[in-house]
Protein backbone atom coordinates (compact mmCIF):
# COMPACT_ATOMS: atom_id res chain seq x y z
CA UNK A 1 0.00 0.00 0.00
CA UNK A 2 1.43 3.61 -1.24
CA UNK A 3 0.81 5.77 1.77
CA UNK A 4 2.53 8.92 0.39
CA UNK A 5 0.44 9.28 -2.40
CA UNK A 6 -0.30 12.57 -4.66
CA UNK A 7 -2.84 13.67 -3.20
CA UNK A 8 -1.63 13.42 0.42
CA UNK A 9 1.52 15.20 -0.77
CA UNK A 10 -0.44 17.83 -2.63
CA UNK A 11 -2.23 18.65 0.43
CA UNK A 12 0.78 19.07 2.98
CA UNK A 13 2.21 21.08 0.23
CA UNK A 14 -0.29 23.57 0.66
CA UNK A 15 -0.31 23.90 4.57
CA UNK A 16 3.25 24.10 4.30
CA UNK A 17 2.91 27.16 1.78
CA UNK A 18 0.63 28.27 4.17
CA UNK A 19 1.80 27.90 7.32
CA UNK A 20 5.79 27.53 7.12
CA UNK A 21 8.56 29.48 7.48
CA UNK A 22 11.05 30.09 4.67
CA UNK A 23 13.07 27.36 5.89
CA UNK A 24 11.17 25.15 6.16
CA UNK A 25 9.75 25.93 2.21
CA UNK A 26 12.70 25.79 0.92
CA UNK A 27 13.02 22.13 2.48
CA UNK A 28 9.83 20.90 1.17
CA UNK A 29 10.95 22.36 -2.39
CA UNK A 30 14.03 20.25 -2.30
CA UNK A 31 12.98 16.80 -0.95
CA UNK A 32 9.19 17.02 -3.08
CA UNK A 33 10.07 19.35 -6.15
CA UNK A 34 12.83 19.16 -7.60
CA UNK A 35 14.55 22.62 -5.79
CA UNK A 36 18.07 22.84 -5.18
CA UNK A 37 20.02 22.58 -2.03
CA UNK A 38 21.56 25.91 -1.71
CA UNK A 39 18.67 27.74 -0.80
CA UNK A 40 17.86 25.49 2.23
CA UNK A 41 21.60 25.93 3.17
CA UNK A 42 20.72 29.98 2.48
CA UNK A 43 18.02 29.78 4.84
CA UNK A 44 19.38 27.73 7.33
CA UNK A 45 22.49 30.50 7.75
CA UNK A 46 19.89 33.08 9.25
CA UNK A 47 19.55 30.24 12.90
CA UNK A 48 23.76 30.33 12.99
CA UNK A 49 25.44 32.54 15.82
CA UNK A 50 28.69 33.53 16.35
CA UNK A 51 30.16 31.01 18.24
CA UNK A 52 29.57 28.11 15.14
CA UNK A 53 26.07 26.66 16.93
CA UNK A 54 22.50 27.17 16.21
CA UNK A 55 19.77 29.47 18.06
CA UNK A 56 17.31 32.07 17.01
CA UNK A 57 14.57 29.76 17.18
CA UNK A 58 15.17 27.00 14.82
CA UNK A 59 14.04 24.87 17.34
CA UNK A 60 11.27 26.42 18.36
CA UNK A 61 11.39 25.53 22.07
CA UNK A 62 14.30 27.41 22.50
CA UNK A 63 13.95 31.41 21.23
CA UNK A 64 16.41 33.79 20.99
CA UNK A 65 20.20 34.47 19.99
CA UNK A 66 21.98 31.87 22.01
CA UNK A 67 23.14 28.83 20.42
CA UNK A 68 22.12 25.66 21.85
CA UNK A 69 22.67 21.89 21.50
CA UNK A 70 19.80 20.68 19.84
CA UNK A 71 19.35 23.14 17.56
CA UNK A 72 22.88 23.11 15.88
CA UNK A 73 21.65 18.75 15.92
CA UNK A 74 18.77 20.29 13.81
CA UNK A 75 20.75 22.35 12.00
CA UNK A 76 23.03 19.28 10.87
CA UNK A 77 19.91 17.00 9.81
CA UNK A 78 18.96 19.70 7.60
CA UNK A 79 22.53 19.73 6.37
CA UNK A 80 22.65 16.34 6.22
CA UNK A 81 19.69 16.43 4.37
CA UNK A 82 20.83 18.53 1.55
CA UNK A 83 24.26 16.79 1.04
CA UNK A 84 26.17 19.72 3.00
CA UNK A 85 26.69 17.94 6.25
CA UNK A 86 30.45 16.60 5.87
CA UNK A 87 31.36 20.22 4.19
CA UNK A 88 29.99 21.96 7.34
CA UNK A 89 30.65 19.47 10.56
CA UNK A 90 34.40 20.49 11.21
CA UNK A 91 33.50 23.94 12.11
CA UNK A 92 30.01 22.66 14.07
CA UNK A 93 32.34 20.33 15.62
CA UNK A 94 35.21 23.01 16.75
CA UNK A 95 31.59 24.61 18.25
CA UNK A 96 31.09 21.57 20.05
CA UNK A 97 34.36 21.47 21.50
CA UNK A 98 33.69 24.35 23.57
CA UNK A 99 30.57 23.55 24.82
CA UNK A 100 31.50 19.68 26.08
CA UNK A 101 31.30 19.34 29.61
CA UNK A 102 34.40 17.27 31.31
CA UNK A 103 32.39 13.83 31.25
CA UNK A 104 33.02 14.16 27.01
CA UNK A 105 29.23 14.76 26.92
CA UNK A 106 27.27 17.98 25.84
CA UNK A 107 24.28 19.62 27.74
CA UNK A 108 21.27 19.86 27.47
CA UNK A 109 20.65 23.41 27.50
CA UNK A 110 23.05 26.42 27.78
CA UNK A 111 22.72 28.36 31.06
CA UNK A 112 22.39 31.77 28.88
CA UNK A 113 19.34 30.61 27.63
CA UNK A 114 18.09 31.83 31.08
CA UNK A 115 17.82 35.25 29.50
CA UNK A 116 15.26 34.23 26.90
CA UNK A 117 12.02 32.60 26.60
CA UNK A 118 12.27 28.66 26.24
CA UNK A 119 9.89 26.15 26.88
CA UNK A 120 10.70 24.45 30.97
CA UNK A 121 11.45 21.12 30.45
CA UNK A 122 14.91 22.17 28.52
CA UNK A 123 18.21 22.18 31.40
CA UNK A 124 19.18 24.97 32.11
CA UNK A 125 22.42 24.72 35.18
CA UNK A 126 24.92 26.98 35.97
CA UNK A 127 27.45 23.27 36.04
CA UNK A 128 25.34 21.40 33.67
CA UNK A 129 26.03 17.67 32.80
CA UNK A 130 26.66 15.70 29.78
CA UNK A 131 23.17 14.19 28.16
CA UNK A 132 22.99 11.26 26.24
CA UNK A 133 20.08 12.63 24.65
CA UNK A 134 21.41 16.07 23.14
CA UNK A 135 25.80 13.84 22.62
CA UNK A 136 23.80 10.94 20.91
CA UNK A 137 22.26 12.53 18.55
CA UNK A 138 24.79 15.03 17.57
CA UNK A 139 26.78 11.53 17.00
CA UNK A 140 24.48 9.89 15.12
CA UNK A 141 24.54 12.40 12.21
CA UNK A 142 28.22 12.96 12.08
CA UNK A 143 28.94 8.96 11.57
CA UNK A 144 26.52 8.79 9.11
CA UNK A 145 28.60 11.26 7.19
CA UNK A 146 31.75 9.52 8.08
CA UNK A 147 33.12 13.07 9.29
CA UNK A 148 36.50 12.94 10.98
CA UNK A 149 36.93 14.96 14.18
CA UNK A 150 38.72 14.91 17.76
CA UNK A 151 35.19 15.93 19.32
CA UNK A 152 33.31 12.85 17.51
CA UNK A 153 35.77 10.69 19.34
CA UNK A 154 34.97 12.01 23.07
CA UNK A 155 31.88 11.70 21.77
CA UNK A 156 31.52 8.14 20.98
CA UNK A 157 33.46 6.99 23.63
CA UNK A 158 30.21 9.04 25.92
CA UNK A 159 27.63 7.97 24.91
CA UNK A 160 29.01 4.03 24.45
CA UNK A 161 29.38 4.56 28.19
CA UNK A 162 26.00 6.03 28.85
CA UNK A 163 23.96 3.41 26.82
CA UNK A 164 25.91 0.50 28.15
CA UNK A 165 24.69 2.01 31.83
CA UNK A 166 21.27 2.28 30.72
CA UNK A 167 18.77 0.17 33.13
CA UNK A 168 16.13 2.52 32.20
CA UNK A 169 14.69 4.92 29.30
CA UNK A 170 12.28 7.51 27.93
CA UNK A 171 11.26 8.04 24.38
CA UNK A 172 13.34 10.86 23.98
CA UNK A 173 16.63 9.37 25.38
CA UNK A 174 15.80 6.10 23.40
CA UNK A 175 15.31 7.87 19.94
CA UNK A 176 18.40 9.50 20.65
CA UNK A 177 20.25 6.65 20.89
CA UNK A 178 18.65 4.94 18.54
CA UNK A 179 20.44 7.86 15.99
CA UNK A 180 23.55 6.95 17.38
CA UNK A 181 23.56 3.34 17.01
CA UNK A 182 22.01 3.43 13.83
CA UNK A 183 25.49 4.81 12.28
CA UNK A 184 28.23 4.60 14.54
CA UNK A 185 30.71 2.26 13.23
CA UNK A 186 30.64 -1.06 15.60
CA UNK A 187 27.91 -2.84 14.01
CA UNK A 188 27.62 -5.65 16.10
CA UNK A 189 27.96 -4.13 19.56
CA UNK A 190 25.05 -1.36 18.13
CA UNK A 191 22.23 -4.50 17.09
CA UNK A 192 23.16 -5.85 20.44
CA UNK A 193 22.53 -2.16 22.35
CA UNK A 194 19.28 -1.66 20.25
CA UNK A 195 17.52 -4.94 20.99
CA UNK A 196 18.47 -4.24 24.90
CA UNK A 197 17.04 -0.38 24.66
CA UNK A 198 13.70 -1.93 22.60
CA UNK A 199 12.97 -4.36 25.06
CA UNK A 200 13.37 -1.33 27.52
CA UNK A 201 11.09 0.57 25.85
CA UNK A 202 8.50 -2.17 24.88
CA UNK A 203 8.39 -3.40 28.79
CA UNK A 204 7.86 0.06 29.52
CA UNK A 205 4.99 0.56 27.41
CA UNK A 206 6.36 3.87 26.43
CA UNK A 207 5.20 3.30 22.81
CA UNK A 208 1.40 3.05 20.79
CA UNK A 209 1.55 -0.52 19.75
CA UNK A 210 -2.49 -0.18 18.76
CA UNK A 211 -3.86 3.02 18.07
CA UNK A 212 -7.37 1.71 18.65
CA UNK A 213 -6.11 0.83 22.30
CA UNK A 214 -4.01 3.84 23.49
CA UNK A 215 -4.87 3.06 26.99
CA UNK A 216 -2.49 0.21 26.51
CA UNK A 217 0.34 2.35 26.33
CA UNK A 218 2.27 4.64 29.22
CA UNK A 219 2.68 8.06 29.24
CA UNK A 220 6.52 8.70 30.10
CA UNK A 221 6.97 10.69 33.36
CA UNK A 222 7.22 14.52 32.73
CA UNK A 223 5.79 14.26 29.34
CA UNK A 224 2.29 15.62 28.25
CA UNK A 225 -0.71 13.68 28.58
CA UNK A 226 -1.40 12.16 25.47
CA UNK A 227 2.36 12.50 24.43
CA UNK A 228 3.33 8.54 23.86
CA UNK A 229 5.02 7.95 20.65
CA UNK A 230 3.77 5.70 17.76
CA UNK A 231 5.96 2.69 16.22
CA UNK A 232 7.05 5.39 13.45
CA UNK A 233 8.59 8.06 16.19
CA UNK A 234 11.24 5.05 16.77
CA UNK A 235 11.49 2.92 13.97
CA UNK A 236 11.58 5.94 11.25
CA UNK A 237 12.97 4.07 8.88
CA UNK A 238 12.73 0.60 7.68
CA UNK A 239 16.49 0.36 8.07
CA UNK A 240 17.03 1.27 11.28
CA UNK A 241 17.83 -0.65 14.25
CA UNK A 242 14.39 0.04 15.90
CA UNK A 243 12.53 -1.56 13.03
CA UNK A 244 13.62 -4.75 14.82
CA UNK A 245 11.57 -4.21 17.79
CA UNK A 246 8.16 -4.29 16.26
CA UNK A 247 6.63 -7.07 14.39
CA UNK A 248 5.19 -6.47 10.68
CA UNK A 249 2.00 -5.82 11.86
CA UNK A 250 2.91 -3.44 14.67
CA UNK A 251 4.61 -1.42 11.90
CA UNK A 252 1.90 -2.02 9.37
CA UNK A 253 -0.74 -0.56 12.09
CA UNK A 254 1.76 2.47 12.65
CA UNK A 255 2.10 3.73 9.48
CA UNK A 256 -1.32 3.51 8.92
CA UNK A 257 -1.67 5.54 12.28
CA UNK A 258 0.00 8.07 11.07
CA UNK A 259 -0.68 8.58 7.83
CA UNK A 260 -4.25 9.06 9.08
CA UNK A 261 -2.68 11.75 11.67
CA UNK A 262 -2.86 14.38 8.61
CA UNK A 263 -5.39 16.83 9.55
CA UNK A 264 -7.49 18.65 7.13
CA UNK A 265 -5.43 21.72 6.59
CA UNK A 266 -2.80 19.21 5.38
CA UNK A 267 -0.18 19.26 8.30
CA UNK A 268 0.09 16.67 10.97
CA UNK A 269 -0.33 17.56 14.88
CA UNK A 270 2.39 17.97 17.45
CA UNK A 271 2.06 15.88 20.68
CA UNK A 272 4.00 17.98 22.60
CA UNK A 273 3.25 20.71 25.42
CA UNK A 274 2.02 23.65 23.74
CA UNK A 275 4.16 26.01 25.73
CA UNK A 276 3.63 29.22 23.81
CA UNK A 277 1.69 30.52 20.97
CA UNK A 278 4.88 29.66 18.17
CA UNK A 279 4.59 26.02 19.39
CA UNK A 280 2.38 24.56 17.11
CA UNK A 281 2.68 27.52 14.62
CA UNK A 282 6.60 26.55 14.21
CA UNK A 283 6.44 23.20 15.18
CA UNK A 284 3.59 21.32 12.73
CA UNK A 285 5.41 22.40 9.24
CA UNK A 286 8.27 20.35 10.66
CA UNK A 287 6.41 17.61 11.84
CA UNK A 288 4.58 17.60 8.70
CA UNK A 289 8.06 17.25 6.26
CA UNK A 290 9.01 14.64 9.47
CA UNK A 291 6.12 12.22 8.49
CA UNK A 292 6.36 12.48 4.86
CA UNK A 293 9.74 11.12 4.95
CA UNK A 294 9.07 8.55 7.50
CA UNK A 295 6.08 7.46 4.74
CA UNK A 296 8.22 7.70 1.46
CA UNK A 297 10.76 5.48 3.07
CA UNK A 298 8.48 2.86 3.44
CA UNK A 299 6.70 3.13 0.50
CA UNK A 300 10.17 2.96 -0.99
CA UNK A 301 11.06 0.11 0.55
CA UNK A 302 8.12 -2.00 -0.76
Amino acid sequence: MTRCTPQRLADAEHFIWLTARVLEQRRFEHLHAGGPAEPVRTALEAYRCADGGYGYGLEPDARGPISQPLQTWTALTTLDEIGCCAEAAPGICDHLTTITRPDGGVPGGDVRLRDYPHAPWIPVAEEPEGMLLTTALLAGVLHKNAVEHPWLAGATDFCWKRVDALTETHPYEATAAIAFLDHVPDRDRARRTAARIGAMIREAGYVLLDPDHPEQARVAPGYASGEVPGVCDYAASPTSLAREWFTDAEVERGLDHLAAQQREDGGWPIHWREWSPSTALEGRPRVTLDALRVLQAYDEAK
